[in-house]
């Protein structure tokens, strides 16, 4: 189970952080990365990595999101800055195991 925290509502140009962290032991993560939904769109990988590389972000968020990851303690992180109206949404984090995990999702609004 992975619990995402840090969503809500933030002014264009602000900042958030969101981190996710597995409730219970979770092993061999090969990929951490997290998912982003606007409203009746697809979802999408809006950045990941890869166990041993760099980071991979989606070009919408690409300079302005970084991902940040915690192997000994099982976490994964998002900051994102310069926010924009259009990354309001849903960002669910993701671990790949054997499987793959997710969390609930957290919800992110950016105002104009």
């Amino acid at each position: 189970q992975l619990v995402e925290s840090g969503g809500g509502l933030v002014q264009a140009g602000g900042s958030l952080r969101l981190s996710c962290k597995a409730s219970e032991p979770i092993f061999n993560i090969n990929a951490m990365g997290w998912y982003y939904q606007a409203p009746e769109k697809k979802r999408e990988l809006v950045a990941a990595v890869v166990s041993g590389n760099s980071p991979h972000y989606a070009d919408s968020v690409r300079g302005r999101f970084t991902l940040f990851r915690d192997d000994s303690e099982k976490t994964i992180a998002l900051q994102m800055d310069n926010l924009k109206p259009e990354d309001s949404g849903i960002y669910t984090c993701w671990m790949a195991t054997l499987w793959d995990n997710y969390g609930q999702g957290t919800q992110v609004t950016v105002s104009p």
